[in-house]
């Protein structure tokens, strides 16, 4: 018979040999910190506390963490500009993930961790994909591990622990509005900070930043490409544009008066946002995100309205000049003319460079090698020196042919099959809305990644992946949402 009084307190656990291996390495940590960036140690404990606080949830709901990813996605990038390159904020969300893993094998450790749930087919092909990125260490071509270590994160690693992470921890309807509702009021902070770098101007960080050589990138003609507090423009307009698709079409199809509301305002302002950012390829996003949605409806009449929509904005943009004399308008208006694009023309010449390299070349050039972003790593580099600009170049570049053939089959597998899913398997509409929303946004990034290298960034990777783990899971939350209907539930309340 167990003695009542006797209680395992928190000193007991810390036997434990993984909270013993956790206190270990955030000692190496703080040590670390204090060293290379100059944070004193009263501003560490100051904060300590929190993060402990923060850690003690996470072990008793995991995917807390994975919440707290998306969250500070917006944020991870942008954060050096006030703190300097110092503090390793892209970290944080590798740290996370390991943590969420952790706190699960802890909090099941005595009766065993039922991983059945992530056993699917997709997380075999992340698993493959990241098998493939860690075999490009060996290429021959590659001359520096930093260089793989830092680029594979957001290649491959985020999409091998996302996607099976959740499948393994948001099992719930409730987790699904919780995603969404961050991704939607996080899009709606971004655009509201961008307006203020648009109609009020930039802070001190921002200025500097600048100076020290975005301009080059973010203020043509002496218009400002807003970028929020995200990485850069290009970023921040797929990442609205994203939003815009996501929230446009639940809007549109959701029966409840507040989340139609909500979603409105996400998407109105997912296209100021878009707008401001002057990223042309940004626009792909919802055109294909859009077009993805009326196939996915099987609505004859919606489809033709939608392709009738479809060409009259592409010959309003295409063929007229109505509104020329407004900068964002006429900006997004050159998108449609790639022949008299400069920029393009680069692009087309670099690749046709690269084509040349890459012939005898069919591992690619290693991971982490290629475009601006290699200089640091290796600033004498070939392919260091020529810009990739495309997500799909990037990964041919780095990959090679037999690289970019594994990544477009992994890519065309879960759009097919999750199309197939919210098609032939989703029965209640409320989800079914949700995840045409969320694989029609996934379509648009997949388009804009041939012209900018967004999803490899935060906080665009951590919606797809997060996103593609939903469409995977939906058919069992379609079961969940089936048996509480029975109940008198409402599975997307969160009040």
């Amino acid at each position: 018979m167990q003695n009542p009084f006797h209680k395992n307190t928190g000193a007991l656990q810390l036997q434990h040999p993984i909270a013993i291996l956790l206190v270990i390495l955030v000692s190496l940590l703080i040590g670390k910190l204090m060293s290379s960036s100059g944070i004193s140690l009263i501003a560490i404990l100051l904060v300590l506390p929190f993060i402990l606080i923060f850690v003690n949830r996470v072990f008793h709901i995991p995917k807390i963490a994975l919440f707290a990813i998306q969250f500070a996605g917006y944020f991870i990038n942008g954060l050096p500009r006030y703190t300097g390159p110092a503090i390793p904020f892209g970290l944080a969300a590798d740290g996370l993930f390991i943590l969420a893993l952790i706190a699960v094998i802890f909090k099941h450790f005595y009766q065993g961790v039922d991983w059945k749930p992530m056993l699917k087919d997709v997380s075999l092909l992340a698993a493959i994909w990241m098998g493939w990125i860690g075999l490009e260490i060996l290429n021959p071509e590659a001359v520096s591990f930093q260089a793989w270590f830092y680029t594979m994160r957001g290649i491959a690693l985020y999409f091998f622990f996302g996607i099976p992470l959740v499948l393994l921890l948001m099992r719930s309807p409730k987790d699904l509005e919780i995603f969404l509702y961050i991704w939607g009021s996080m899009t709606i902070l971004a655009s509201l900070k961008g307006a203020m770098q648009q109609l009020i101007g930039l802070d001190f960080a921002e200025q500097r930043w600048l100076d020290a050589g975005a301009y080059e990138t973010h203020l043509l003609f002496g218009k400002l490409r807003v970028f929020s507090f995200l990485s850069d423009a290009g970023q921040f307009g797929a990442s609205q544009a994203h939003a815009l698709v996501m929230g446009g079409i639940i809007a549109y199809e959701t029966k409840k008066m507040k989340k139609k509301l909500f979603f409105g305002v996400v998407a109105l302002l997912g296209l100021y946002g878009m707008l401001i950012s002057g990223t042309r390829g940004a626009i792909a996003v919802p055109a294909l995100g859009f077009f993805t949605y009326l196939i996915l409806t099987k609505n004859v009449r919606l489809i033709s309205l939608g392709a009738a929509t479809g060409v009259a904005v592409y010959v309003f943009f295409a063929y007229t000049t109505i509104l020329q004399s407004n900068y964002q308008v006429a900006r997004f208006r050159t998108a449609f003319h790639p022949d008299q694009d400069a920029s393009f023309q680069v692009r087309l010449e670099n690749q046709r460079i690269l084509k040349s390299y890459l012939a005898s070349r069919p591992l690619g050039g290693g991971v982490g090698h290629a475009g601006v972003r290699a200089q640091k790593y290796v600033p004498n580099g070939f392919l260091a020196n020529i810009a990739t600009d495309s997500w799909y170049v990037l990964i041919w570049a780095e990959n090679g042919a037999i690289g970019l053939t594994l990544h477009f089959f992994i890519l065309f597998f879960i759009v097919l099959k999750s199309g197939f899913l919210i098609m032939y398997r989703i029965h209640d509409h409320e989800l079914k809305a949700r995840m045409m929303a969320i694989l029609s946004g996934i379509m648009g990034i997949l388009l804009a990644n041939y012209g900018n290298a967004v999803m490899g960034q935060f906080p665009t990777s951590i919606n797809v992946y997060f996103g593609m783990g939903f469409l995977f899971l939906s058919p069992y939350l379609d079961q969940i949402i089936a048996k509480e209907k029975t109940l008198g539930k409402d599975s997307f309340s969160l009040f």
